[in-house]
């Protein structure tokens, strides 16, 4: 057993390591008691080449004085063939006449020298468990935080994967380079805002500190900064209800107001531009379209080719496909470099989009004031049609 100045500077440790961080006192006591039945098991189950002793020990610690003790437990059995785990009715009934066959007897069996033997062990399995209760501590605290925005500080760039390490709060965390926008200049203490997009309590590779895994690209950064920025979204008078996202080069944004009076997209640039300038300047100037989002298919495709002007939409809700036209001085326009302004276009609305200039629909014989025009547009939408549902319950995970 430990002698009794030091049962009370363990005890005193204990509670000291308890507070300062943060971990039940009984995680700690546990820990010790694992810890001593490992170093009885590792250091005593062979003596001078005895036979080996009983490793079905039971530790226990007294949690107000510290004292140790170790018992061996063994069986009450007629007949015995293993003197380290059993015992005779006999025996047993000296220690307490109440036993009986298959009851298990503990006999204390604490070595002399055990606390010296026991020390390190216990030492070296006290702090793994410290660690492990703070990784479980920061854990708990950034579970909640996934799908979240961060700020994080960059710590350092690895110059073979260019995943870059960064910091949030206390804790590390992970950008990887396929998370990362080729806009970004990564410089150690530089503070960017990170959507947080798993929480890794084991870590990757053979680490053991949780790690945060973050991200630069997902939709989900423009839509937490949109949040932040904007007190109409905030209070749910304004909704949004897709993203479209090429991260470092352009974004569309669909927007709804649940109130007639409250224009959308005018909130959610702001007065003088303001709020779009801010999330535009955390995303390195990436590009930002603001949509007025429709329950109307037509208009709200027509919408989100801006800033392409659109003359007509023909939709094809069975194969939800639609033909657009536009005057052919908008055609590059509305089509985008490399097709960038059609392909968000499509991405946000969930439409098949073909676009042809009105000369180009005329040499196919195609009306070009035929089906839908945008400045007049009436449709009844069936009843299982759901365009542009809200996002607060969808994941905006694209494959850009």
């Amino acid at each position: 057993m430990l002698d009794r100045n030091q049962n009370k500077e363990m005890i005193e440790a204990v509670s000291m390591l308890a507070k300062e961080k943060g971990i039940s006192r009984e995680v700690l006591f546990t820990a010790i008691e694992e810890a001593l039945k490992s170093a009885y098991k590792n250091n005593f189950n062979k003596q001078n080449g005895a036979m080996p002793i009983n490793t079905n020990v039971r530790v226990e610690l007294n949690r107000e004085t510290g004292a140790v003790h170790l018992f061996a437990r063994k069986m009450v059995v007629p007949e015995v063939l293993d003197d380290a785990t059993e015992i005779s009715i006999e025996d047993a009934r000296k220690i307490q006449p109440i036993y009986e066959e298959d009851d298990i007897v503990e006999i204390e069996v604490t070595p002399k020298d055990f606390r010296r033997m026991a020390a390190q062990t216990a030492k070296q399995v006290i702090v793994q468990k410290i660690r492990e209760a703070e990784r479980g501590k920061t854990y708990d605290a950034f579970i909640e935080k996934e799908n979240e925005i961060l700020t994080a500080i960059v710590y350092s760039v690895n110059q073979e994967t260019h995943d870059v390490n960064v910091e949030i709060g206390k804790t590390a965390g992970i950008l990887e380079a396929r998370e990362q926008m080729s806009t970004d200049d990564y410089r150690p203490g530089e503070r960017l805002k990170v959507y947080v997009l798993e929480v890794d309590s084991a870590g990757r590779g053979g680490k053991t500190a949780t790690q945060v895994h973050v991200s630069r690209i997902h939709p989900g950064l423009v839509k937490r900064l949109f949040e932040m920025e904007v007190p109409e979204i905030q209070k749910g008078e304004v909704q949004i209800r897709s993203i479209a996202r090429e991260a470092g080069a352009r974004t569309k944004i669909a927007v709804h107001s649940t109130d007639p009076m409250i224009d959308p997209v005018g909130s959610c640039v702001g007065p003088r531009g303001q709020r779009v300038d801010r999330v535009v300047a955390e995303l390195k100037n990436e590009k930002i379209d603001i949509i007025k989002w429709s329950p109307e298919p037509a208009e709200f495709i027509a919408n989100a080719l801006n800033p392409a002007t659109v003359q007509s939409v023909t939709v094809d809700e069975k194969e939800k496909s639609c033909d657009v036209i536009v005057p052919d001085n908008q055609l590059s326009l509305a089509i985008g470099k490399e097709g960038q302004n059609a392909r968000l276009a499509a991405r946000l609305t969930g439409w098949k989009i073909d676009i042809k200039s009105v000369s180009q629909a005329i040499e196919r014989g195609i009306n070009p004031e035929a089906d839908f025009d945008v400045s007049d547009i009436n449709i009844d939408l069936p009843d299982d049609l759901d365009i542009g549902s809200d996002l607060s319950d969808i994941d905006l995970t694209e494959e850009i």
